[in-house]
């Protein structure tokens, strides 16, 4: 029980009783009975010449500070028991005998006071022995607590780093994180909450109410969002999988056609117009971002991406999640695609900005999309992804489990990137040694066979790291410039695109050495003539022949100069819009665009010009089938004849004349000699 506590019962039992005059004037100094009062009021005056009773009341309160003698004996045997335990009472003793001293020494000042009639100064309470000996038990017990507290979380954080490596491994492959999904968050990892948020915590203050996504972070300058026309529905659900659709309602629909026809305009200014109009209308958004990043405008660019994404997001089914790894979008479907390439060009301006973890969890996120078809074939940047955001568990668990059943060691970037992901992590000191033995073993095993399967790779690499190979290597007809040529357009279309992509994580002096020496290695094993190197060439040739459309997409949209240079002569010469680059040729069309007017082409030249004179007039308006056409081709010829002549009567009449300006000085004041 506190003091101020153990005070208020007093002061209530005093308060119950009806006081003496001998307890007025012996029981002030003392709180306990008068008995043993009578002898301490001895030590100093007499109080019975008071003129004023009222200053003793004073007097005990002010007194009612100073603790009791029981209160001290209770207290200190209460912390003395907890702390110490019973071999420390003799102490408690000898803090009593000095609480009585030091209570009798502060009574004395104030029976003098009150005799004289003096205002009393307060003074400074000196600590006892007994409150120094309190506060040593409370500083020890303070440290204890303090050990303790730093083994519990010691062991805590071992544990939970154990839990996180279970709790990874036993989710999906493909699970993703909101947290990583806001790229605020890795930047503050990188460079601290205060320099990256700057001055935006009053601002939000002051913000209007927006919906919290989870793609993107909704911005103040955006227009307010209402309905725009997009829904999403629940399509079927099979083996614990949900697939989703997008759809358009009819309003949307008329904006869809109106922004193929600004398309086909070739004028942006349409685009911007009609986005004036609607501002959340996804493919003018996806359209306008192309045209402001070719103008190197990447700020707007980047914020008209998110735009869309967030236009899209507000239009999800309450069932679609983007974390279970189980829902799924068809990309046959017209409507889906906008979603899935608004991802996309999200993810590269994130990996621009040095963003890589979020990078890598969009990434995850489009493949969980579709992972069978990967329509937009980001299994050719995923690896990228990982070894920059230093996730090389995760790539080597991904090839680890989809390599029965996707073969990833046939292509380049998986064949070259996982040997990679496993020296890294053979380079952690944190490691116990068996595993980086077990890293280096594998990593060793891993990029012989890439080199050996992947022999065109080398020197383009050793080029853009400007790294000159000694003269066994460059000499060796294995990697010289015939294996380049040799091999076939599609796999030469996925060795540029991965070198051109991934040369800087291999410019590192370690892994330049590392790589040295295995490519001794495996001119070794072409000079003694191994058999995997001639059953590598085999597939090479047999393989390879026709890259699917979704790698050209692919191509097309990470827009890697290397890459883009070797696609083929019937990809190049087909227009590719950037709201639907090379759309599939097994689309699911959900709606049509209304066929617009065309005019026949076998109109004489009289009759275009009175065309682009008066836009409705039509020579040939009123044809007849072919069967009724030699019947009526008299009286065809007079109705011909008769609108021609109204539409020369209506242009005459249009025509106004303007009488030339007024000189008011004819004469002129100039010379033209």
């Amino acid at each position: 029980m506190s003091r101020r506590a153990l005070r208020r019962l007093r002061g209530e039992q005093r308060g119950q009783e009806e006081p003496g005059l001998g307890e007025l004037r012996f029981g002030l100094g003392c709180q306990g009975p008068p008995a043993a009062a009578a002898p301490r009021a001895q030590h100093g005056p007499a109080r019975g010449a008071v003129s004023n009773r009222f200053e003793l009341i004073t007097a005990e309160e002010s007194e009612d500070e100073a603790p009791s003698r029981e209160e001290q004996v209770d207290t200190w045997v209460g912390v003395q028991d907890a702390a110490k335990g019973s071999s420390n009472r003799a102490q408690t003793k000898e803090g009593e005998c000095d609480g009585q001293r030091d209570g009798e020494e502060a009574e004395q000042p104030d029976q003098t006071a009150v005799l004289s009639n003096k205002p009393r100064k307060k003074k400074k309470k000196r600590k006892t022995r007994k409150a120094l000996a309190e506060e040593t038990v409370e500083d020890n017990d303070l440290e204890d607590i303090d050990t303790l507290l730093e083994k519990i979380e010691d062991t805590s954080g071992l544990w939970q780093q154990a839990q996180s490596g279970i709790i990874a491994e036993s989710r999906p492959l493909l699970y993703v994180e909101h947290r990583n999904l806001n790229p605020e968050n890795e930047l503050k990892r990188y460079f601290g909450a205060r320099t990256v948020l700057g001055d935006q915590r009053p601002r939000q203050r002051q913000r209007q109410h927006i919906r919290s996504t989870w793609l993107t972070v909704p911005k103040n300058t955006w227009p307010r969002y209402g309905k725009t026309g997009i829904a999403m529905q629940l399509v079927d659900t099979r083996r614990g999988v949900q697939y989703f659709t997008f759809e358009h309602h009819r309003e949307y629909q008329q904006v869809q056609f109106k922004f193929l026809d600004a398309v086909e305009s070739m004028d942006p200014n349409n685009i911007v117009l009609l986005l004036q109009m609607n501002p959340y209308h996804v493919d003018s958004l996806l359209q306008l971002s192309d045209v402001c990043r070719m103008q190197e405008d990447q700020d707007m660019a980047r914020d008209l991406i998110e735009r869309a994404l967030y236009s899209m997001e507000s239009a999800f089914h309450p069932v679609f999640s983007l974390t279970s790894g189980t829902c799924r979008l068809d990309y046959r479907r017209p409507e889906n695609r906008a979603f899935f390439l608004a991802l996309f060009k999200h993810l590269m301006f994130l990996e621009k900005r040095g963003c890589p973890r979020t990078a890598l969890e969009f990434c995850k996120l489009i493949l969980s999309l579709d992972p069978e078809n990967d329509p937009l074939c980001v299994l050719l940047m995923i690896d990228f992804l990982s070894l920059r955001a230093r996730e090389y568990t995760f790539l080597i668990r991904m090839f680890q489990e989809w390599e029965s059943h996707r073969n990833l060691s046939q292509l380049p970037n998986f064949a070259f990137s996982v040997p990679l992901a496993y020296f890294f992590l053979s380079q952690q000191e944190e490691r116990s040694e068996l595993e980086l033995s077990q890293a280096r073993e594998k990593a060793t095993q891993l990029i012989q066979l890439a080199l050996v399967m992947f022999p065109s790779v080398l020197m383009p690499l050793l080029d853009h790291c400007s790294v000159q190979p000694d003269a066994r290597v460059a000499n060796h007809s294995f990697f010289r410039l015939n294996a380049q040529i040799s091999q076939p357009p599609a796999l030469n279309q996925l060795t540029c695109l991965y070198v051109g992509r991934t040369h800087s994580l291999w410019k590192d002096p370690a892994v330049m050495a590392w790589l040295e020496t295995n490519v001794h290695e495996v001119l070794c094993m072409v000079d003694a003539q191994d058999p995997l190197v001639e059953e590598s060439e085999r597939k090479r040739k047999m393989r390879y022949q026709s890259a699917p459309r979704n790698i050209y997409r692919h191509i097309i949209l990470s827009e890697m100069k290397e890459a883009t240079a070797a696609l083929p002569l019937e990809v190049t010469s087909q227009p590719v819009m950037g709201f639907d680059p090379l759309p599939p040729l097994d689309s699911i069309i959900s709606y049509t665009r209304p066929e617009r007017t065309t005019h026949p082409s076998n109109e004489s030249t009289l009759s275009l010009f009175f065309r682009s004179l008066l836009p409705n007039f039509n020579l040939q308006e009123d044809l007849r089938p072919d069967g009724d056409e030699e019947a009526g081709a008299g009286q065809d010829l007079n109705q011909g004849v008769n609108r021609l002549m109204a539409a020369m009567r209506d242009m005459l009449a249009n025509i106004q004349f303007q009488e030339p300006p007024r000189d008011d000085n004819p004469e002129g004041d100039g010379d033209w000699d």
